[in-house]
């Protein structure tokens, strides 16, 4: 059963190392990071699964390694040949950073997946253990202004607005409810990882976004969920 998540966005400019002199532009977003996924811990998880969006599915075992020589700076997560994709690869950093762990898988979901398949990977995943907790990696929309990656559409802030909300307000029906060709549209990379979340979590939850900002044009967001009290 899922008992905890912590939501989290995957630039390689998060790793100082990558960042340069730029680093410090990024230092909200990291702390924000920091502590939603020092979170976790807090919730005695059995299992920690890392989620990410990538190219093609992949399960990958607890001792999977990754690299990010590929953006600029050989930092590594895992022994090994580095085989995970960049949002697992983030992740795996961020949780070796706060501290928790050890991570017990990584799961890969296909950025154009469909939303019953996210939905059934979510549920798997939280079949996983008496207590689950997820470590979702995601980014929003990549259209917010002219200087974005994808350049400026009208619908991206409202759309970047609405999913701080769900995420928030751990609202796993909205999360659900997303559209994926609105969200390829939109280049929001984390809409499949976030309809995972939903697919584990069901209505249970209580959430807090505790970042939310677009400094590279790109959304990023960082919430942290947890179970909701008996009787709340």
């Amino acid at each position: 059963m899922l008992v905890a998540a912590a939501i989290c966005p995957h630039p390689p400019l998060i790793v100082p190392e990558l960042a340069g002199a730029a680093a410090p532009e990024l230092d909200g977003l990291r702390d924000a990071c920091a502590s939603a996924v020092r979170s976790l811990a807090d919730s005695r998880p059995d299992a920690l699964i890392v989620v990410g969006g990538a190219e093609a599915a992949e399960s990958y075992g607890p001792d999977a390694a990754g690299s990010l020589a590929p953006w600029g700076a050989d930092v590594r997560t895992g022994p090994g040949d580095p085989v995970l994709p960049l949002s697992l690869t983030i992740g795996g950093l961020l949780a070796g950073q706060a501290g928790v762990g050890p991570v017990a898988g990584y799961e890969a979901v296909p950025m154009g997946a469909s939303s019953e398949a996210c939905a059934r990977l979510g549920a798997e995943i939280a079949g996983r253990g008496r207590r689950v907790a997820l470590l979702v990696m995601g980014d929003g929309s990549a259209r917010l202004t002219l200087g974005s990656p994808g350049y400026l559409a009208p619908a991206a802030g409202p759309y970047n607005d609405a999913l701080g909300r769900a995420l928030g307000e751990a609202d796993a029906g909205a999360l659900a409810a997303l559209d994926p060709e609105e969200a390829a549209e939109l280049q929001v990379a984390g809409r499949a990882a976030f309809q995972v979340l939903a697919g584990a979590a069901g209505p249970r939850f209580l959430g807090e976004l505790i970042y939310d900002a677009a400094p590279y044009g790109v959304g990023y967001l960082v919430a942290r969920w947890h179970l909701r009290e008996t009787g709340t």
